[in-house]
């Protein structure tokens, strides 16, 4: 049975439900009755000059509206020049990226070729009641070829190519990057109906799909938060879901940065790691890169392949195209073994400067160097030295002692970070053996091996102390960025930790002063080269310890991985 109410509370009620209704109703009366009270006030003259005027305001009131509304909607919606994408179509042949042409990432090639599969025949995979592909994650560091691979990818498909950076979602002005979303998969959608499929290639993908927060004030992540959303629904949405669509997202981030719901199945399905190339991949990018210029015969791939450990496919590229500026500027028809080397040092290590030193600093400088190259030679279980120089270059050194690795290395273990550590500090112990005093060249040095040692004893329980664990998740900062408050770890136990790695640094120290004290000789003739030539070679290097009968620690590789 309803309740009875009184006419009073149905008058509240009603006014509680209509009261913006009324108040609009009775502003609008006013807006009518005032000038009209007003009109009537005045002389016949004047009342019908003002009801010419005004007759006009509504006219064009409505004029300009429509104006405001066009624009807007044009802005946002219809393409202008805020919301438009500048993109055009390009058809998968047009690319002209051959699968044959991606050269240095086999493993990513041989994932990335199923998508293409899939791409040329998705009726079959839907036939058996398999779902379509939908997006493609590229993952790497930077230059390894994940545009490249994207654009290899829309060749050997045939499929449309449209191509986006992340940066380009991106506006000062609310709603433009949802509608920029919206245009881009709107034409992608018109050039699947008519080629049977499309591929949205967007890169730097975390500038536009990192993940959603809560706005920290001014509108810019809520506007970032309604991009991510526009991208969500379009990759997902019951629209697209009738077109052959596939987004292909490339990033140098980690993949933990993108938001959770871009990589969930049924948007970003496959991802796909492009690496650094490791050997037999570095040698036959070189031998790419090389035949586009006229080489000399005799240069030495391997080897060089060898000295470019950790090279992006984008840095052997360049280091070519630098190896054939050099060879120019030498005035030679050819690119040499020598330019690509000095090619490799100019971008490793910088250019050289042409600095005046006094014969006391350089002679420091010599025996410095000199204490770094014979301790890696002799201790160092995986690095070998490629060149030992006492030329100044960009950046403040005054010379450089270059080690490279002799085998692609994933982990460190505590006999290399030892070596490692020893090898920093043999310019040290070696400056303190001939001039019994060091200079400020052992700064940079020193700051390496401290935090070498640090994260030994610190993060990964490398010290002979018994301490077991990452500390520094315990510390002040670590702990206030995680939601804690306070540092965890006791004086007394950070006073432990610290004695550790003062303890490492010691016996690191005495082992390489033992050792350049039983090494004098060598010291002395490295050092007298140095004065002599300014730098020194691999094969000089190998030389000068084969006259004195010393070898590494560990056997070379094979010869098949190496011509040094």
């Amino acid at each position: 049975m309803k309740p009875k109410r009184s006419f009073r509370m149905k008058l509240q009620l009603f006014w509680e439900m209509y009261w913006m209704a009324i108040a609009v109703v009775l502003v609008l009366l006013a807006s009518i009755i005032w000038p009209v009270i007003i009109l009537l006030g005045l002389d016949s003259y004047q009342r019908t000059y003002l009801i010419a005027l005004l007759s006009l305001t509504p006219l064009q009131s409505i004029i300009y509206g429509g104006l405001f509304v066009a624009m807007l909607w044009w802005l946002h919606y219809g393409g202008g020049s805020f919301g438009k994408v500048n993109k055009n179509r390009v058809r998968g042949e047009q690319v002209s990226i051959k699968w044959t042409d991606v050269i240095g990432m086999e493993e990513a090639k041989q994932e990335a070729w199923e998508v293409v599969e899939l791409l040329r025949d998705h009726v079959k995979v839907t036939r058996i009641g398999g779902k379509v592909l939908r997006g493609v994650l590229l993952v790497g560091p930077p230059g390894c070829g994940k545009t490249y691979l994207a654009k290899a990818i829309a060749t050997e498909s045939g499929l449309p190519f449209l191509a986006m950076s992340g940066s380009e979602f991106t506006e000062i002005f609310v709603g433009v990057g949802p509608s920029r979303v919206r245009q881009l998969f709107k034409r992608a959608q018109v050039y699947a109906k008519i080629h049977g499929g499309c591929i949205i290639f967007i890169d730097e993908l975390d500038a536009v799909g990192s993940s959603r927060a809560t706005d920290l004030g001014f509108g810019a992540q809520s506007e970032h938060n309604n991009t991510v959303n526009e991208l969500l629904v379009q990759m997902d949405g019951l629209e697209s879901l009738r077109y052959n669509i596939v987004v292909i997202g490339a990033t140098n981030a980690d993949e933990t940065v993108l938001d959770q719901a871009l990589l969930r199945p049924g948007r970003l399905d496959r991802k796909i790691h492009v690496d650094l190339p490791g050997l037999q991949d570095r040698e036959k990018l070189l031998s790419f890169y090389l035949g586009k210029v006229k080489t000399d015969t005799e240069v030495d791939v391997p080897r060089l392949a060898r000295r470019a450990v950790g090279h992006s496919p984008a840095d052997i590229e360049n280091l070519v195209k630098e190896g054939a500026l050099i060879a120019a500027r030498n005035k030679r028809t050819s690119v040499t073994y020598k330019d690509l080397s000095e090619a490799l040092e100019r971008i490793d290590l910088g250019f050289k400067i042409h600095q005046k030193l006094v014969p006391e600093e350089r002679k420091r400088v010599a025996y410095h160097e000199a204490g770094h190259l014979i301790t890696t030679y002799l201790l160092h279980p995986t690095d070998d030295v490629f060149k030992a120089s006492i030329i100044s270059r960009r950046g403040g050194t005054h010379g450089v002692v270059w080690p490279v690795p002799r085998e692609e290395l994933k982990l460190n273990h505590r006999d290399r970070m030892l070596a490692t550590i020893k090898t920093m500090l043999a310019g040290y112990v070696a400056e303190k053996i001939k001039f019994n005093s060091t200079s400020d060249g052992v700064g940079s040095d020193f700051n390496n091996a401290m935090m070498i040692v640090r994260r030994m004893v610190w993060n990964y329980g490398m010290g002979s102390n018994g301490f077991v664990g990452n500390y520094d998740a315990l510390t002040e900062r670590w702990a206030f960025r995680r939601g804690g408050s306070g540092d965890y770890i006791s004086e007394k136990v950070k006073e432990q930790l610290n004695d550790e790695m003062h303890r490492i640094l010691k016996e690191c120290m005495h082992d390489v002063d033992a050792l350049l004290r039983r090494e004098d000789a060598l010291l002395e003739r490295f050092t007298a080269e140095l004065l002599k030539k300014d730098e020194l070679e691999y094969d000089e290097i190998e030389s000068i310890f084969a006259q004195y009968g010393k070898q590494r620690t560990v056997p070379l590789p094979p010869p098949a991985s190496s011509a040094a």
